[in-house]
C-alpha cells in the first residue's frame, strides 16, 4: 500500500500532571466475578446496550446483554451460551441497533481446534434481544484461519457496516498475510451480506479496526505492516460509494516483529473526524491524536495524549464542538495501572488526565469502551481481583476541563 502522510510535521506535547485526587465517578454496573470484554454502543433512541462474556461451566460461557434507561440497567439476559466462542482480551463482542430498530450483535466462534481458528459470527433481533435469528457468518471465506477484531456501524438507509481481519491468506501458507475487509449486512426481511471489499492486504495480525461515519462518509482505521515490518496507522475513505486506497497517517516509523494488539481509535461528529493510536517507536510508548474538518480527507498536527508510561489501548468519543475524549491505560508502578480520561479541543487545546479506575498492566484490564448518553460520558473496562470484573462508570463531561 501506498506509506504516505498526510498530516503536518508539527508535534504539540500534552502530557502533564493528573487529577488523580478528584472524587471517585459513580460505578453504575457491576457484573460478575470473571466477566471479562464488556462493549457499550447507543441505540437510536439513547439507550445504552452492553454486551460482555461471562464464564457458566468449565469451557465454556455466556453473551451477556444489559440495556440503560433513564439512568437505569436492566437486569442481564442473555444471547447465547456457547463452549465455542473464542474468548480473548482484546477480540471481542459487539451489539449495535439499525435505525428501524433492529439489533445486530457479532461474537467469534471457533471451528477447528487451532489456536486461531474462528470466525465471525452473526444474529439479528427483532424484538429487543427477546428472540435471536439463527446464526450466520458475516463473511464468505470458511478457511480455518482468524477472522476477527471486528468493527460494526449502523448504515443510515438500513442494517449495519462491517469491517474485520481476515486470515483467509495464511491458510496453509506460512508466508500468508493478513487483511482487512468490509462488507455491509441488510437486515430487513432475511439477513442478507453485501459484496465484500479488501481495503488492505497485509496488515497486523491482531490490532483492532476502527471505523467511523462522517458527514462524508464510511472512514476505517486501522494498523499497517510493511514488508520491513513497520507497524503504522493506515486510513481508508468510503467516497461515492468506492474506498481509497488506504494512506499511513503521521507516519511513526515503528518498527516491531510481532503484533502490538493496539489498534486505533475513531470519533466522528459531522465533518470533524478524531484518530487517536499508540505507538512505540525508537522504544518510546506515546499516545497521538491528529483531528480532521474534512471528513479525514486531511488531518491537522498531531498532539501527544499520555503522560510518559503509556500502554496505549485506546478509546475515543465525541463531547460536541469537535471536542473529544480520550481514553488509554497509564502504567503505575510495575504492576498497576489506571485508566485516564482526558478532553481534547479541536484546536488541540488538552485538558488533565482524569483517573477513572485502578487495574493491572496485565491483559485482563483489556480495553475501554465509551458511550455517550445524554450529559453521561459511560466508559466500561475490566476490574481485577477474586472479586472483580465488568464495570461501567458514569463521568461527567463538564469536569474534564481543558486548560
Amino acid at each position: 500500500m501506498r506509506r504516505a502522510t498526510i498530516t503536518t510535521s508539527l508535534l504539540l506535547f500534552a502530557t502533564g500532571a493528573h487529577s488523580g485526587a478528584a472524587p471517585a465517578d459513580p460505578v453504575e454496573f457491576r457484573g460478575p466475578p470473571g466477566s471479562v470484554t464488556p462493549n457499550l454502543a447507543v441505540g437510536r433512541d439513547g439507550r445504552v446496550l452492553l454486551t460482555w462474556l461471562e464464564p457458566i461451566a468449565e469451557g465454556r460461557h455466556a453473551l451477556r446483554l444489559a440495556v440503560r434507561q433513564g439512568g437505569r440497567w436492566t437486569p442481564p439476559q442473555t444471547i447465547r451460551e456457547s463452549d465455542r466462542f473464542f474468548v480473548n482480551w482484546a477480540d471481542f463482542a459487539s451489539l449495535v441497533e439499525t435505525v428501524d430498530g433492529q439489533w445486530v450483535v457479532h461474537w467469534l466462534e471457533k471451528t477447528e481446534a487451532k489456536p486461531y481458528a474462528y470466525h465471525v459470527m452473526l444474529s439479528v433481533s427483532a424484538d429487543r434481544g427477546q428472540t435471536w435469528s439463527a446464526p450466520f457468518p458475516a463473511h464468505r471465506d470458511r478457511s480455518p484461519t482468524e477472522h476477527g477484531f471486528v468493527a460494526m456501524l449502523p448504515r443510515p438507509s438500513g442494517g449495519v457496516d462491517l469491517a474485520w481481519l481476515d486470515g483467509r491468506r495464511m491458510d496453509g501458507n506460512p508466508a500468508g498475510t493478513m487483511g482487512v475487509r468490509t462488507t455491509s449486512l441488510v437486515v430487513a426481511g432475511s439477513p442478507r451480506l453485501g459484496d465484500e471489499v479488501e481495503l488492505d492486504d497485509r496488515t497486523c495480525e491482531c490490532c483492532q479496526v476502527a471505523l467511523a461515519r462522517t458527514s462524508r462518509g464510511l472512514v476505517a482505521a486501522f494498523r499497517d505492516r510493511s514488508s520491513s515490518e513497520i507497524r503504522d496507522i493506515a486510513l481508508a475513505r468510503e467516497v461515492s460509494g468506492a474506498w481509497t486506497e488506504p494512506q499511513v497517517i503521521a507516519a511513526d516509523d515503528w518498527e516491531h516483529r510481532a503484533c502490538p494488539v493496539n489498534g486505533p481509535a475513531l470519533a466522528a461528529d459531522g465533518d470533524h473526524l478524531a484518530l487517536v493510536w499508540f505507538t512505540r517507536a525508537r522504544n518510546e510508548p506515546r499516545v497521538y491524536l491528529v483531528q480532521s474538518d474534512d471528513g479525514g480527507a486531511t488531518f491537522g498536527s498531531r498532539v501527544r495524549i499520555d503522560d510518559g508510561q503509556t500502554l496505549g489501548r485506546v478509546d475515543a468519543e465525541p463531547l460536541g464542538g469537535g471536542a473529544v475524549a480520550i481514553a488509554s491505560l497509564e502504567g503505575k508502578g510495575e504492576a498497576d495501572a489506571e485508566w485516564r480520561v482526558r478532553r481534547v479541543e479541536a484546536d488541540g487545546r488538552t485538558g488533565q488526565a482524569r483517573v477513572v479506575a485502578t487495574v493491572t498492566r496485565a491483559r485482563l484490564a483489556g480495553f475501554p469502551r465509551f458511550a455517550r448518553a445524554g450529559a453521561d460520558l459511560l466508559l466500561s473496562y475490566t476490574a481485577p481481583g477474586a472479586d472483580g470484573g465488568v464495570r461501567v462508570i458514569r463521568l461527567d463531561p463538564t469536569r474534564l476541563a481543558t486548560r
